[in-house]
């Protein structure tokens, strides 16, 4: 099968899991044999300049190089169905437009929630918000959801409501890809059509082994921000007396190392690790902890806690709360509260076999659910579903056209 993979890449000061899956996923379908062509845009070449970020502006709304480069791409490869990943904000539903244009079907995956939502989250003031679900998303404006700006929340709210009013998510997309069951409902109180919105999960690419977990620590792996957790968990890590390990770097790291210093917390501050790094460090942990205070999407944290092993301490909210069974994959908290995370932290902890058990049972559950085997044939299914649905409709208006000039 021929695919047009599309991706709009994230700034690479700011690595995104959707820039990770959209990889993966062209490695996984060339690795099976399929023929991939690759459309991607960087929010890297957005300069600082007034001109270009206006001009990145008016891209949120409707992108003529995306749409000419694209249906170029289409008539010189001819593939037979295109997989949009990210199209925001250079790309634009244009691209959508150009496979309508020459008859391709389209696969639209919702890795985040911005379709429903200016900032893509579902979140406010750190934390979940959904009162911009099913109406014209005026919430968001109010408290400038996005970027904290009125005017940027203004432009994508802008950019949303048109889209909807044309008809274009619900016309031009063929099937959409949800990540989780709790996303597809959302999705569908936010006005998608039910019957084109699918379940897939993301795809990890060279699963690593299942680990020992030998190394007498807890492990955090992310980005410091508040809506990840990362206050509460150092909150609750005060009266722990077991060392935590903290992957990752963001805007909170200084005033959360401070209150490590200032409490004599047990928690290593490691900053920004590679894969094989955090693989390692996965392996050798005692336990993985995810305390997100938002809706996740799908983390690539939990396939690569499932794939080591690492049994998982996770907050009880959205695709986390969904995607963890407790006990047998490990234990959940309430969002947000720290004494719970603690209390739930050190009985998990103090249970060893219990530990050890958790451990095969992940890696069993990676192996059934998430294999590259399973992945494959997940996408392949997708993909089958657009081009029927296509197939369908370009019948159904041919026959419309007939009886119409009959």
């Amino acid at each position: 099968m021929r695919i047009l993979l599309v991706h709009n890449y994230y700034q690479s000061s700011s690595p995104s899991g959707e820039d990770v899956v959209f990889d993966n996923e062209r490695q996984l379908l060339e690795s099976a044999g399929h023929e991939v062509i690759c459309y991607s845009r960087r929010n890297d070449d957005i300069s600082s300049s007034i001109l270009e970020r206006a001009a990145a502006a008016g891209s949120l709304f409707w992108s003529l190089r995306s749409y000419r480069e694209i249906s170029a791409l289409i008539k010189k490869h001819q593939p037979q169905v295109a997989h949009f990943h990210n199209t925001f904000p250079l790309i634009s539903t244009s691209a959508y437009a150009a496979c309508r244009d020459n008859l391709l079907p389209v696969v639209q995956t919702l890795h985040n929630y911005r379709l429903i939502c200016p900032s893509g989250l579902l979140l406010r003031n750190g934390r979940p918000c959904e009162k911009c679900i099913g109406n014209q998303m005026l919430p968001a404006i109010q408290h400038a959801c996005y970027r904290q700006s009125r005017i940027g929340t203004a432009l994508v709210a802008g950019m949303l409501n048109i889209n909807r009013a044309l008809g274009t998510y619900e016309r031009n997309v063929d099937r959409y890809v949800c990540l989780t069951e709790g996303a597809r409902q959302r999705f569908i109180r936010g006005g998608l059509p039910p019957e084109k919105l699918l379940i897939k999960p993301n795809v990890l690419r060279d699963a690593p082994g299942i680990g020992s977990g030998d190394g007498g620590y807890a492990l955090y792996v992310g980005r410091l921000t508040s809506e990840k957790g990362v206050t509460s968990l150092v909150d609750s890590w005060r009266q722990m007396n077991y060392p935590l390990k903290i992957a990752g770097d963001g805007a909170l790291r200084t005033i959360l190392e401070q209150t490590c210093r200032t409490s004599g917390a047990q928690v290593e501050f490691l900053g920004f690790r590679s894969r094989d790094e955090i693989t390692t460090l996965m392996q050798r942990a005692s336990l993985l902890i995810i305390p997100s205070e938002c809706y996740e999407g799908f983390p690539m944290t939990v396939l690569e806690g499932l794939a080591t092993g690492t049994p998982l301490l996770v907050s009880a909210l959205g695709a986390l709360d969904e995607l963890v069974q407790a006990p047998e994959h490990g234990y959940k908290f309430k969002a947000g509260d720290p004494d719970d995370l603690r209390e739930k932290a050190t009985a998990l902890l103090a249970n060893t076999d219990r530990l050890q058990t958790m451990r095969l049972a992940n890696r069993a559950l990676f192996d059934r659910r998430y294999s590259l085997k399973q992945s494959i044939g997940n996408l392949e299914h997708v993909y089958q579903e657009a081009i029927a649905c296509r197939t369908n409709s370009h019948t159904v208006s041919i026959q419309r056209s007939v009886e119409n000039n009959a």
